[in-house]
């Protein structure tokens, strides 16, 4: 069984998201290895981007300050060997935009990822028709690209991704940009029945989901929970890895 596999062992899955190199390198490393210590179950690491077209203002702030900090795709591979060295042993997925990761070159960050240890990625910007190259670079390193859906999504669209899938389905909760909102979406659930049925791999939900009620009542028909922005302000306070910890440690606890 692979690591992204075994994260869905038992359901729900809890994925927390982070930036890397935020709120400075050093701790953003902290703070993955408290997330892993406290029961996250796979964890996204966020590239910087100065365009982060699907990220709200939370998650944008974020990689605004890493990119200040100096953090690059060279760098961000970097502390993913770290996070490995220190010890962390949950899958670790790589979530950037297209523009740096084609910059870096395909074929050579596909391999630079798996010697330092990811176990894959999450491009938002990249479609499904646009994916062959990558998603071959990813095949010679035994990588998953994580596609995505959105409620907006025809059924032949579903199928046509759910038969692209490896990893899991990342579903896009809501029609919008990360962020807090004030309650789960209206008919998140069909949505993600309707996915289920097409697919063969785990369906994770994302965007939107920040409170330990709406956590558990997507963990009733989803097979895993990403956070972003509200573990991004835990990480914001005074005390940014004892508060990512708890939050997480807290999540973990609700989600049973």
């Amino acid at each position: 069984m692979s690591r992204i596999a075994a994260a869905f062992t038992p359901r729900p899955a809890l994925m927390p998201y982070l930036t890397l190199g935020y709120p400075d390198p050093e701790t953003s490393l902290a703070c993955v290895q408290a997330t892993a210590e406290a029961g996250a179950n796979l964890i996204e690491l966020g590239l910087p981007f100065s365009d982060p077209l699907a990220d709200g203002p939370v998650i944008q702030h974020s990689t605004q300050v890493a990119l200040e900090n100096g953090v690059t795709v060279a760098k961000c591979l970097q502390m993913t060997t770290e996070l490995r060295r220190r010890g962390v042993v949950v899958p670790l997925l790589l979530m950037g935009y297209y523009n740096p990761i084609f910059a870096y070159g395909l074929a050579r960050f596909a391999g630079d990822a798996a010697s330092a240890g990811a176990d894959g990625f999450i491009v938002p910007d990249l479609p499904l028709e646009e994916a062959d190259e990558l998603e071959g670079e990813c095949r010679k390193h035994d990588l998953s690209l994580i596609y995505m859906l959105a409620p907006t999504s025809t059924p032949e669209r579903i199928k046509k991704v759910a038969e692209r899938a490896s990893g899991f389905l990342y579903l896009v909760s809501v029609t919008g940009v990360t962020g807090e909102r004030s309650g789960v979406a209206g008919g998140l659930r069909e949505f993600v029945g309707r996915v289920k049925e097409a697919a063969s791999v785990p369906v994770a939900v994302g965007f939107g989901i920040s409170t330990p009620a709406q956590a558990v009542e997507v963990g009733q028909f989803a097979d895993g929970v990403i956070i972003g922005s509200a573990i991004i302000k835990a990480a914001s306070g005074k005390k940014p890895v004892e508060g990512v910890k708890e939050f997480v440690r807290h999540m973990r606890k609700v989600l049973g």
